[in-house]
């Protein structure tokens, strides 16, 4: 079934947009969307002669952040995210690693288990993106992979046709229809393919808010209002870390996602307090441990919402951090209004916070304990 919400195809009285309209149809796996990502790129930087190693490369390269930072299911057996996990727990690759340094490593590696896994992701993909265009029973899939490249190849019409068979060394060629059509609708085609992105991933996950915010690497935020607000709030009270209890006033502050940005994809400002640089590299992307910590967090958010309401400028702050960091009317009503003692407030933050915090965990985020 096609995802009501899919964007409509630029027409071309030369091409059958029709059936590339309906490559991602009843996709069980991800790989069609990472393989054709790949191709679309390559081709809107020029490239018409492909290497299977190279789009493998970019597909697990494009698939790594989603795996590892963001904790995403691919797919209940799904080899790509296999793949990621394996790269991930063998070698020294952080979660925010940048694209290039990916793909260098997947370049040059020799690891036996990673070009296995590699090589099993061009077994069918290559072939099946390009079913809809082909007027095929189940038995032209039986096939071996030489023959089937050659079977497909006799057809005509198709976005792309096969080198000789040999490998990740393979090549596809990108007909010159097809390199012009995709360097005049690269955007739009990249659009098409991420609506068809997120309506997989977010069924494979039915439980992970943000989804279309995890289709991409991590990228800086602008907290600067929250900054202000907390560095506002230094100056006027002692304030102390809640991982070390250092005196913040002897730090330059960093903003940390309680729960991590990389779940709830959100800055959401009752998620928001500040630490240390070196405490928020340490804590990454991993929960505090909720027993040790929650009673310090809901403390130290007790201690800002006070003054908040006895501080004008403090109040007047908060409420630039509000336009941008409390996006949520009922939470803002039921956290903020005035009047509420510590036991009711921490009560509240608890309800808004502890059932993301336990749907973090079900998707595998690791609770973290400081060890300075």
């Amino acid at each position: 079934m096609r995802n009501q919400f899919s964007l409509s195809l630029p027409e071309s009285e030369e091409l059958d947009i029709g059936s590339l309209s309906r490559a991602f149809d009843n996709k069980s796996e991800c790989y069609k969307l990472f393989w054709f990502q790949a191709v679309l790129r390559r081709a809107g930087a020029g490239q018409d002669e492909i290497s299977y190693e190279d789009l493998v490369d970019d597909m697990i390269a494009d698939a790594w952040y989603m795996v590892t930072e963001y904790h995403l299911n691919l797919g209940p057996s799904d080899t790509l995210e296999k793949v990621v996990c394996y790269i991930y727990e063998h070698e020294n690759i952080s979660p925010a690693e940048k694209k290039e340094k990916i793909l260098s490593y997947l370049r040059h590696t020799e690891d036996k288990q990673v070009l296995k896994y590699k090589r099993i992701l061009t077994l069918n993909v290559p072939y099946r993106l390009q079913a809809p265009f082909l007027k095929t029973d189940q038995s032209f899939w039986k096939a071996g992979e030489r023959k089937l490249a050659d079977q497909i190849n006799s057809q005509k019409h198709l976005i792309y046709y096969f080198g000789v068979i040999n490998g990740l060394h393979t090549s596809i060629h990108i007909q010159p229809e097809w390199m012009a059509y995709f360097s005049m609708n690269q955007e739009i085609l990249l659009g098409w393919l991420r609506c068809d992105m997120i309506e997989y991933l977010q069924r494979r996950n039915p439980s992970v808010p943000g989804i279309s915010e995890k289709i991409d690497p991590p990228r800086e935020r602008n907290l600067s209002d929250v900054q202000k607000y907390w560095k506002m709030l230094i100056s006027i009270r002692d304030i102390h870390e809640i991982y070390d209890n250092e005196d913040m006033r002897e730090h330059k502050i960093s903003i940390d996602h309680f729960v991590p940005w990389s779940f709830v994809a959100h800055d959401e400002f009752w998620n928001l307090h500040p630490t240390t640089r070196s405490i928020n590299s340490s804590k990454s992307n991993y929960l505090p441990e909720w027993d040790r910590y929650f009673s310090q967090f809901s403390t130290l958010e007790y201690l800002s919402y006070q003054t908040m309401w006895e501080n004008d400028q403090l109040l007047s702050q908060f409420e630039k951090c509000a336009r941008d960091h409390l996006n949520n009317v009922e939470v803002r009503q039921r956290l903020y209004r005035p009047g509420q003692d510590k036991e009711t407030f921490s009560r509240k933050l608890e309800s808004v916070i502890r059932p993301v915090y336990e749907s973090a965990l079900q998707c595998g985020f690791k609770e973290w304990v400081y060890r300075g």
